[in-house]
């Protein structure tokens, strides 16, 4: 179960994966676990956790605007696995977070993967999932 892992937002997909591919064995054990440097993702686990992901900044534009893909307002996003998205994504709200994208799945991520994303007070982006079946 990933609890919390960073996902970096890249607009060099494919040197950004070269490199981590070749360093994150090594440095800290973690091993691909899905993706190839074409992208648009990849993910590496240590332990059966996840490690780090990457994920080209163009496809992160899809779910919360033109921002993400022109500047670089965000190149990194937390990512938490939550037994519930919308209750997930409420707790955010309540407790100061803004509204990026509400609950929807995302079959083009993942067959039964739902997400939401929020900015905490400070704006970084997060991401809220579940798999659902």
């Amino acid at each position: 179960m990933d609890a919390l892992h960073p996902r970096l937002l890249v607009g060099r997909f494919a040197e950004t994966f070269r490199f981590y591919a070749a360093v994150l064995p090594e440095l800290t054990g973690a091993r691909l676990v899905r993706g190839t440097e074409e992208g648009p993702y990849a993910h590496w686990d240590l332990a059966g956790e996840g490690a780090l992901m990457l994920l080209d900044r163009r496809a992160m534009a899809d779910i919360t605007g033109p921002a993400a893909e022109a500047g670089p307002a965000d190149r990194t996003m937390l990512v938490s696995r939550v037994p519930d998205v919308d209750a997930g994504y409420a707790l955010c709200l309540r407790h100061g977070a803004t509204a990026v994208a509400a609950p929807a799945q995302r079959p083009e991520w993942g067959p039964t993967l739902r997400t939401a994303h929020v900015r905490d007070p400070e704006g970084n982006l997060v991401e809220l999932q579940s798999y659902d079946g």
